[in-house]
Formats: C-alpha cells, sequence, structure tokens
C-alpha cells in the first residue's frame, strides 16, 4: 500500500536511472532558494523560484509524516531549495527540522551553500554518526561566484565552514557542481577548489557538469554573452537531451570528469559524479549523496 506523505518524500521522484545513490527522503523546509544561482534547475519547475518562503505548517506537517516513514531511514535537506537559504538566519526552520529528525533516530544529510550550518553545530555534534554535510563550491574566484551566484555567501567563507565541520568530527563533501565549459572547467579552477576542500579536511568530492534548461541557459548567456555561441552549439547542436536536460557532449564531460577525479586521487578524496554515465571514474562504495559517510565521523576528531 502507497503511503501518503506531504512534506517528507521519496527523493528522485522522476526516476532519473542515472541517479545511483540508495533509497532516501528528501525534505524542504522552504520553497524556492534566495541564493539565485544562474545555473540553478528549479526554475523549471517551481514559480518565483527566488523569492523563497517557508512551507505552509512545516513543522506539523514533517511531525505527521515522520510517523509513517520507519526509523532509521535517511533523509535529505534539501534538493529543491538550499536549507541554509537566507530567511533561514532569522526563522529557524531547518534548526527545527533538524532536530525533530535527528532525535527521533533519522539519519541526516544536508545540501547548502551557506556558512549558516555552523549555526546548528551543536545540533549536528550531538549525533555524530548520523549526519553528513555537503558544501558546494564551484570556484574559488570570487568575482566569477558573484556573478554566478549572486546571492549565495562567498567560496571563503563555504571553505571555512568545511574546516570547521571537518574539525567538528562531521564528515564533509565539497561539490564542484555544476562544471561549465569556459567558466570553471579549466584545471587550475578544479585543482584550487579540490586542493583547497581536501586542506580544510573534506573527505569526498563530487563532480558533474551543467545540465542546460531553457531557463537557465537563459540567465547564463545573458550573463556571458561572449560564451553562448559556444555553449548554444555544444549542448543544443552537439550534446545529448537526457531526461529533461541537455548534456554537453559526451567526449567533453568524460575530458573534464577524469580531470576532476585525477585531482581527487591526488588529494586522497573519495570521489563520484552525479548523474553521469561514468561510473568507472568514481570510488567503489562511495555516493554522490555522501550517505555512504553516515555512520562515520570524521578523522580529525
Amino acid at each position: 500500500m502507497r503511503v501518503s506523505l506531504n512534506v517528507v518524500r521519496p527523493f528522485d521522484p522522476w526516476g532519473n536511472p542515472l541517479c545511483r545513490c540508495p533509497f532516501k527522503y528528501g525534505l524542504n523546509p522552504y520553497t524556492g532558494c534566495g541564493h539565485r544561482c544562474l545555473y540553478c534547475y528549479i526554475t523549471s519547475y517551481i514559480p518565483n523560484a527566488f523569492s523563497p518562503r517557508p512551507k505552509e505548517d512545516l513543522i506539523d506537517k514533517v511531525r505527521r509524516d515522520l510517523e509513517k516513514i520507519p526509523r532509521g531511514a535517511v533523509v535529505s535537506l534539501s534538493n529543491s531549495s538550499d536549507p541554509y537559504t537566507p530567511p533561514e538566519a532569522q526563522l529557524g526552520l531547518t534548526r527545527r527540522v533538524l532536530q525533530m529528525l535527528l532525535e527521533r533516530g533519522y539519519k541526516v544529510l544536508i545540501v547548502t551553500k551557506s556558512p549558516l550550518v555552523l549555526r546548528d553545530l551543536d545540533v549536528l555534534q550531538r549525533h555524530l554518526g548520523r549526519v553528513a554535510v555537503q558544501i558546494t563550491i564551484t570556484t574559488l574566484r570570487e568575482d566569477l561566484a558573484a556573478v554566478l551566484e549572486p546571492g549565495a555567501p562567498r567560496p571563503v567563507g563555504r571553505l571555512e565552514a568545511v574546516r570547521r565541520l571537518s574539525e567538528a568530527g562531521i564528515p564533509v563533501t565539497v561539490r564542484l557542481d555544476p562544471i561549465i565549459p569556459l567558466l570553471n572547467d579549466d584545471g587550475e579552477n578544479i585543482e584550487g577548489v579540490v586542493s583547497k576542500a581536501a586542506e580544510a579536511g573534506a573527505r569526498h568530492l563530487v563532480a558533474s557538469t551543467y545540465k542546460a534548461k531553457r531557463d537557465n541557459f537563459a540567465r547564463l548567456a545573458k550573463a556571458f554573452p561572449d560564451k553562448a555561441p559556444t555553449w548554444r552549439r555544444m549542448y543544443f547542436e552537439e550534446g545529448q537531451y537526457l531526461h529533461g536536460q541537455w548534456y554537453a557532449p559526451k567526449e567533453y564531460r568524460i575530458k573534464v570528469l577524469t580531470r576532476a577525479a585525477e585531482a581527487a586521487r591526488r588529494h586522497s578524496l573519495q570521489f563520484n559524479i552525479c548523474r553521469e554515465e561514468f561510473a568507472d571514474l568514481e570510488t567503489p562504495g562511495a555516493y554522490c549523496d555522501g550517505s555512504h559517510m553516515l555512520g562515520e565521523a570524521s578523522q580529525r576528531i
């Protein structure tokens, strides 16, 4: 019998076969995200996606959903928003949800661009072994990040979050995601992100190439008009349309993801790709959502 759930739902409702991670649930305390990343995919299915607002009656709905979900299940915060999107600093909904989940015995994966996660370090440390955090860092170039991710905290703050989480015993993944042709796909950028991630204490690197949708492509093309013709050719003429998105040509993706995999190996990081075909590049037993690190604590503790 199918269980009716409101806000804590099985992840990956589209059933993308390129998602190789184990089953988990997803929970978005907010609708939309204030980081306003040009490459963001949620604008294709969430109205007013860059105007984040809390889910109505969130806490009561989470409580009711958890009565139907087995203890010990994995819940991801969040995949269609950032759980630490700007309103969270005042509202604290993610903190309340995090406490509910962990106090009831669930395992939690956090995916964010915000150092605000450090506010909840006390909660995370009380539940070592049942939490893992992923911090997205696409580039260390402050000028590029300011254009690509205008509402997000700057990369230096995210690296500091990686360091402090790792020192507190929380296993951390850095997501170099997305890798965008002509912007952050060069060896210098990839090596820079990977080396600084390892230096800060991350244990795991995830890399993925940009997948184009019409709306996020339009934003990128407007911001970088000199690169738009090359992107248009790569994606819409030479690329592949897979699972509702345009992918860059396979030869390009193999080249750039191999570059990231080799950098991860040089710095002794586990490595995964996300929604790409090239599983042979990955660390055996590791998953792009970082769920393999649940049950572990950082070696820095």
